[in-house]
């Protein structure tokens, strides 16, 4: 009987997925179960570029989807006014810059009203506390902090017609500026959005008397999110009639759908025949420069509203020969199932004996 497992001779660097071995013939109610869940995708190549165009598919090396999920392009031409979204800009920054902003721009509001106010002098701008301020500028600035957050202490105080048209103007802005902040603070918190976090490696390992592409996903918040599916796709390049041309290929999952998301997923693709990662090496997918791109959906429970993410991996992140090891903690009797988010992107060197025992 001819046995199939990691060959640790050989260093990672020239791993070769192996042939799967003839003696783990899979039944026809297997297959059918299998293909059940596989999903069926565009043939042709025009519809498998994912709208990168012809270009970037044929001639860019760069990487086309970052870990985070940007993609890796960029738009120039483009008038500033005609691109500019403000709000969409204020809902997709993070929420460090956001805030930065907003403090700006209610330090900056307060700063030119304050330089305003200071000019019309100790006589427009009465201070009548038992200290009065004597640099009018500072005095300007409280004022204006004070008219701008509606709290009016009533120890500064305006005198005459014009420094009370100015009070009036910042009144009008600070009711628009802080209407216009509330409404965006809380689109910013109402806004359902899908933070999974992906391992930061992807392993091919023994599954199932063969190999496997593997990496492994968990929701990053508390949130549930249902009827998760997943699509991943093999983008390399390959010589065409002497032109490099980049391919893109969906890979087939063991699973490419699931109802519940509550704990963890371990995304799978049985690496056989019909696989285009057949027969490579490790030396194969560097000199190809591949990338596996990866485009998840989700509904968010909470909102019922459908949240997507991306990420990819490129070579240097795929291990061969390694496999995840086990997320679960352990439990005792009346113990709820529990796993450990740390040991997310956690692997270890595959056991051959095990894998053996368990193909025969």
């Amino acid at each position: 009987m001819r046995r199939v497992g990691l060959d640790y001779s050989t260093p990672p660097e020239t791993f070769t997925i192996p042939p799967p071995p003839r003696y783990n013939q899979r039944t026809v109610a297997e297959e059918t179960l299998s293909t059940t869940f596989r999903t069926t995708e565009p043939t042709s190549e025009e519809e498998r570029d994912l709208g990168f165009g012809s270009v970037v598919t044929g001639q860019s090396r760069r990487r086309l989807i970052n870990a985070d999920g940007t993609f890796n392009v960029e738009r120039t031409g483009m008038p500033a006014l005609h691109s500019l979204n403000l709000y969409h800009t204020l809902l997709s920054m993070s929420w460090p810059r956001f805030l930065a902003l907003v403090l700006l721009l209610y330090f900056l509001s307060n700063l030119v009203f304050g330089l305003m106010y200071s000019a019309f002098g100790s006589s427009g701008l009465v201070d009548t506390s038992a200290e009065p301020m004597l640099n009018m500028f500072v005095r300007g600035f409280f004022f204006s902090v004070q008219t701008f957050a509606t709290i009016g202490y009533g120890t500064i105080h305006p005198v005459g017609v014009t420094i009370n048209l100015l009070v009036t103007i910042e009144s009008y802005y600070s009711l628009i500026a802080n209407a216009l902040i509330t409404g965006v603070v809380f689109a910013r918190f109402a806004r359902p959005t899908a933070k999974v976090k992906f391992s930061k490696v992807a392993v091919i390992a023994p599954y199932r008397g063969r190999h496997g592409f593997m990496f492994r996903l968990v929701n990053g918040r508390s949130n549930q999110l249902i009827e998760v599916e997943i699509k991943v796709m093999f983008a390399r390049f390959l010589d065409e009639n002497g032109q490099a041309v980049r391919r893109f290929d969906f890979l087939e999952l063991e699973r490419n759908k699931v109802a519940f998301f509550p704990l963890s997923w371990t995304v799978v693709h049985p690496i056989d025949e019909r696989s285009p990662m057949y027969g490579l090496t490790s030396e194969d997918l560097i000199r190809t420069d591949a990338e596996i791109l990866i485009l998840l959906t989700a509904t968010d429970e909470t909102f019922s509203q459908t949240v997507h993410t991306r990420s990819s991996y490129k070579p240097e992140e795929i291990k061969c020969g390694y496999r995840f090891v086990s997320i679960y903690n352990e439990v005792q009797d009346g113990e709820p199932i529990s796993i450990n988010v740390r040991k997310l992107s956690t692997v270890e060197p595959a056991e051959i004996e095990k894998a053996l025992a368990a193909a025969n």
